[in-house]
């Protein structure tokens, strides 16, 4: 039986079940304990076929860095699950330790048939986005559903002209990891 090992990067008290738990803090009692300020992570390449970074790459200070350290431990064709506020979500601006914020562009550049990462190369870590899900984790009413749906389709206009106005929590970003 080939058991998946997954990491929970920022576990906090929320660890995915079945997963390795980082983290700094120590009232949690993390598996691995690891500032992810830190590089290189204490993991081997290719270790892991999951990792999840669930409302923890918004206070980590270099994102990029960040995706490649989890590009390197991730084996061949291994998903990488984030979820982050949204750059327009008042929950982006009331937690003073949030120090970046993302949109539905964020991590084009991390895709290597995107224009974005052939203009910029900002970094040698390739994931495909599998998908985004909006407000993934919270309960929408009827307006937010049919918005959502909306937003799924029309990502540039959304946040080009609404999300001023009807801005989403969260994003989760579901990567895959390529060579």
């Amino acid at each position: 039986m080939n058991i998946k090992k997954i990491i929970d990067l920022g576990c906090g008290i929320k660890k995915t079940p079945g997963a390795i738990g980082v983290d700094t803090n120590t009232s949690i009692n993390p598996d691995v304990m690891h500032d992810l300020n830190k590089f290189p992570y204490p993991f081997e390449d290719g270790y892991s076929d999951t990792v999840v970074l669930d409302n923890t790459l918004e206070h980590l200070n270099e994102p990029m860095k960040v995706l490649e350290e989890v590009n390197r431990i991730l084996k061949d064709g291994g998903e990488c699950i984030i979820s982050v506020p949204y750059f327009r979500s008042k929950y982006a601006f009331c937690d003073p330790t949030h120090v970046k914020f993302f949109t539905f562009e964020s991590f084009r550049y991390f895709d290597p048939d995107d224009e974005i990462f052939k203009n910029f190369r900002y970094t040698k870590a390739k994931f495909k986005i599998k998908k985004i899900e909006i407000n993934k984790n919270q309960k929408n009413n009827i307006f937010m559903q049919m918005l959502i749906k909306f937003a799924s389709k029309h990502k540039y206009f959304y946040e080009t002209y609404l999300s001023n106005f009807f801005p989403f929590n969260e994003l989760t970003f579901t990567l895959i990891k390529i060579k």
